[in-house]
């Protein structure tokens, strides 16, 4: 099963070295699946497989996850305390910031992003993500859940402003650029610049600049 949340929040001082043995077990259990995952899809790398990469037995897998549904949704927990490679999300929070100036931190952050073999694996890990949850209602559900917690994180820092869109309706829509504009640059960098992603955000932000694309 899941380990109790209480214990994977123990800091390294305070583990027990049973407590420590069982975080490098799962994290090595995470590399693994983040890893096969993204190079032949959820469904085309089993658990047996998984543990075999990370130089386990599939046993190790069990004592540590319910199911495969399991290990993804701790994948995207992982996600969550870690910015994928994709992401210039957080540069959008924060009231503190004019709008102009986190659009432009957001757009320079995404501009900046590393076009590498890390960065693509990532975002097909994010399709493959997706996908498993479309396919697989019981996965499905909770994942939207996963989404929908981001969305209101992101939307708790965005102010009302001028727009006369929600500030939860503006978190959804710099999800998607973030997202959609991360796969098609990775396919066409070219065709589809980073730097549009500034514009985007502006737009949402409701910003003065929004029709001028972030300098890298």
């Amino acid at each position: 099963m899941i380990s109790d949340p209480d214990e994977s929040a123990v800091t390294d001082e305070a583990r027990t070295p049973r407590q420590e043995r069982r975080a490098q077990t799962r994290a090595a259990l995470l590399d693994a699946a983040e890893r096969l995952w993204a190079e032949r899809g959820i469904r085309g790398a089993s658990l047996d497989e998984i543990a075999a990469r990370a130089g386990l037995t599939k046993g190790a897998v069990y004592s540590n996850f319910a199911s495969k549904s399991d290990l993804v949704l701790a994948l995207l927990e992982r996600y969550t305390q870690a910015d994928p490679g994709l992401g210039a999300l957080a540069d959008l929070c924060g009231s503190e910031r004019s709008p102009d100036e986190r659009r432009t931190a957001a757009g320079r952050h995404y501009a900046e992003r590393p076009s590498d073999d890390e960065t693509r694996m990532r975002a097909l890990l994010l399709v493959e993500l997706w996908l498993f949850g479309m396919r697989d209602f019981s996965a499905g559900w909770r994942i939207a859940d996963w989404y929908h917690a981001r969305r209101e994180e992101l939307a708790a820092d965005l102010a009302a402003g001028s727009s006369e869109m929600s500030p939860e309706d503006r978190a959804s829509l710099a999800m998607a650029i973030e997202f959609g504009l991360a796969l098609q640059h990775l396919l066409d960098p070219e065709r589809v610049p980073a730097e549009l992603y500034g514009s985007g955000v502006g737009l949402l932000m409701g910003s003065s600049a929004a029709d001028a694309p972030s300098e890298p």
